[in-house]
C-alpha cells in the first residue's frame, strides 16, 4: 500500500516531505522493521519508540510516524497521538478485517477465558471456523500462537484478524481487558456481540477506583456503535445479576440480551442441581427450554455457560447445539482443573486471583468437600495491594487450612507481600510459607482422605516471576509430583 493512500485516513497530521513510498509492513518494534516498513514511535512505560527511530531507518524503514519532528532521511509524519493513529492505520492496512468477521468480545473481572472457550466450542459445533484471542493464547482455526497480553496492541490485533480472514475464519471470539479498553487497543474493532461477565475488585493499581474500572469495562458497550443495521445487528449480552449491567445498558444503543440466575432475565438457569461430578439446570430462553447436564462444577460455571449461551443465541446458533456442547465440554486448562495422581483426596488448580473469584471457587469446594479444605494462595507483586488483606480474609473464612505463599512477586519482596496478607487476619489460624513449591508440598503431605486442596492464583501459567527472572513453574506439575512422591 502506498504511504499517501494509507495516510489519507488520518487528520491533523504534519509531514516533512511529499514522497510516496510503498509500505510493506507496519511495525512498532524497531527490531521487527525491514525494508519498506512504516515505523510507529510509541511512548511506553519503560521505552520510548522515538529513541529507536534512527535504528528503524537503518533497518529499512520507508517512513516514520512520530509525535514530534525528527531529523531523518525518510518521510516523518507527525501526529498528536501515535497510538490512536496506529489503530486507524492498522485497520486500514490489513483491509478492515473485523468488518469481514462475526466478532464477539468478552469483558469482565472473572470468567472471560472460560466463557470465550465455551463460545468457541459452541460455534465450532455449529460448523463455523473460529479464531480466539485471550489470556492463554491466540488460535486461528487449529493453529495456536503465543500471546503477551490478554488483549494485544491494536497493530498486533488487526494483523491477527487479517490472518484469520485469510485463513477462512468466520467467527472470532476475544477477551477484552479493561487495560486494553482504556488504552484504546481495540479502537477500530467492529464488534457484533459484546459480553459482560461480572465486576469485582481487580486492577486498582492501574484504574485507582472501582468507578474508573467499571467505566473502562463499559467502553466495550459504548463502542458497539449508535446505529441500527438489520443486516448487521449489534447485541450487548449482560449479566442481569450484576449491578454494573444497569449502567452498561445506558451506555449502548445495541440490542440487549440479559442472562442470570437470581433475577428475571432473557436467558436463565432454573432448577439448578450441583454435585462433585457436575452441574445440571434448565436453560430457559425465548427459543425454548432445555435441560443442561454439564461436567463443569459451581455457580460461577453456570454463569459462564449462560453468558456463552446468550452470546451464541445472539450469533444465531440453534439452542440444541448450545445444549449439546455445554454437556460435552470438559473445561479449560487451569480453571477448576483436577490434578489426579491416584490420591484419595482432591487437588484442584484454579486461576482465581481476585477476591470474588477466590470466594466463588472456595464456596464451590465447600459444597462437596467431605473432609477439610486446604487453599494455597498468594498475591502478585506490582499489582493492586488493597486486595491482599481481602484475599487472606477469604482464605481464612472458607478454608480449614489456609496456606499463604508467593504468587508472582515480581519486583516486590515476597515476605513483604505475605506480611500485607497476614495484616488482614492477625490472630486467625493460617500457615505462611514463602516458597510456593514448599507450600504445595506441605498441603499434599498433610491432606487426608476426603480433603480438597485448592491451589489458587496461577492456573494455566507455567512460570513464576521473581524479581526480573522468569522460572519454569506449573502448579499442576508441582502438585502431581508431590502426590506421586507421597503415595510412592
Amino acid at each position: 500500500m502506498k504511504l499517501q493512500t494509507l495516510l489519507s485516513q488520518l487528520q491533523n497530521m504534519k509531514m516533512n516531505v511529499n514522497e510516496n513510498p510503498e509500505i510493506l509492513s507496519i511495525e512498532m518494534d524497531s527490531r521487527e522493521v525491514k525494508e519498506g516498513s512504516l515505523f510507529i514511535c510509541i511512548s511506553g512505560y519503560t521505552v520510548d519508540g522515538h529513541d529507536y527511530a534512527e535504528q528503524a531507518v537503518s533497518r529499512g524503514a520507508a517512513a516514520v510516524l512520530s509525535e514530534k519532528p525528527l531529523s531523518l532521511p525518510v518521510p516523518v509524519i507527525v501526529v498528536n497521538n501515535t497510538k490512536r493513529a496506529m489503530a486507524l492505520l492498522a485497520d486500514t492496512f490489513y483491509g478492515q478485517p473485523t468488518h469481514k468477521l462475526h466478532l464477539i468480545g468478552v469483558t469482565g473481572t472473572n470468567g472471560k477465558t472460560s466463557t470465550t472457550h465455551l463460545i468457541e466450542k459452541i460455534l465450532q459445533n455449529s460448523s463455523q471456523t473460529t479464531g480466539l484471542i485471550g489470556t492463554m493464547y491466540i488460535k486461528i482455526g487449529d493453529e495456536q500462537l503465543s500471546v503477551k497480553n490478554t488483549t494485544p496492541e491494536s497493530l498486533t490485533l488487526q494483523k491477527t484478524f487479517g490472518m484469520m480472514v485469510d485463513k477462512g475464519v468466520s467467527h472470532a471470539i476475544m477477551e477484552v481487558s479493561s487495560h486494553a479498553l482504556h488504552m484504546g487497543r481495540v479502537h477500530g474493532c467492529d464488534y457484533d456481540v459484546a459480553v459482560f461477565t461480572n465486576l469485582s475488585q481487580d486492577h486498582l493499581d492501574y484504574h485507582q477506583t472501582m468507578d474508573s474500572y467499571r467505566a473502562a469495562k463499559g467502553l466495550l458497550f459504548s463502542q458497539l456503535g449508535n446505529k441500527f443495521d438489520q443486516n448487521k445487528p449489534k447485541t450487548a449480552v449482560l449479566n442481569g445479576d450484576d449491578p454494573a449491567s444497569a449502567e452498561f445498558m445506558n451506555m449502548t444503543a445495541a440490542h440487549i440480551l440479559t442472562y442470570g440466575i437470581d433475577t428475571e432475565c432473557d436467558v436463565m438457569a432454573e432448577n439448578i442441581a450441583m454435585s462433585p461430578s457436575g452441574t445440571s439446570f434448565d436453560l430457559v430462553t425465548s427459543h425454548g427450554s432445555e435441560k443442561v447436564n454439564m461436567k463443569l462444577i459451581g455457580k460461577f460455571s453456570i454463569y459462564n455457560a449462560l453468558a456463552a449461551a446468550a452470546a451464541s443465541l445472539a450469533s444465531n446458533v440453534p439452542l440444541s447445539v448450545i445444549v449439546e456442547t455445554l454437556g460435552d465440554i470438559e473445561g479449560v486448562r487451569g480453571r477448576f482443573e483436577v490434578v489426579d495422581g491416584g490420591q484419595d483426596f482432591s487437588v484442584i488448580v484454579d486461576y482465581a486471583h481476585t477476591p470474588d473469584s477466590l470466594e466463588n471457587v472456595l464456596s464451590t469446594v465447600k459444597q462437596f468437600v467431605l473432609g477439610k479444605t486446604f487453599v494455597v494462595v498468594g498475591c502478585g507483586g506490582d499489582r493492586d495491594r488493597t486486595k491482599r488483606k481481602i484475599m487472606a480474609q477469604i482464605a481464612v473464612k472458607y478454608a480449614d487450612e489456609p496456606i499463604f505463599t508467593s504468587d508472582n512477586p515480581r519486583s516486590e519482596d515476597p515476605i513483604a507481600i505475605l506480611n500485607e496478607m497476614e495484616d488482614g487476619v492477625r490472630g486467625e489460624y493460617y500457615h505462611s510459607i514463602e516458597n510456593r513449591e514448599k507450600a504445595i508440598y506441605f498441603a499434599v503431605a498433610n491432606a487426608s482422605p476426603g480433603d480438597v486442596i485448592l491451589i489458587a492464583g496461577k492456573g494455566h501459567e507455567t512460570y513464576q516471576q521473581i524479581g526480573t527472572q522468569i522460572f519454569d513453574f506449573d502448579d499442576r506439575e508441582v502438585a502431581l509430583k508431590a502426590i506421586k512422591e507421597r503415595i510412592r
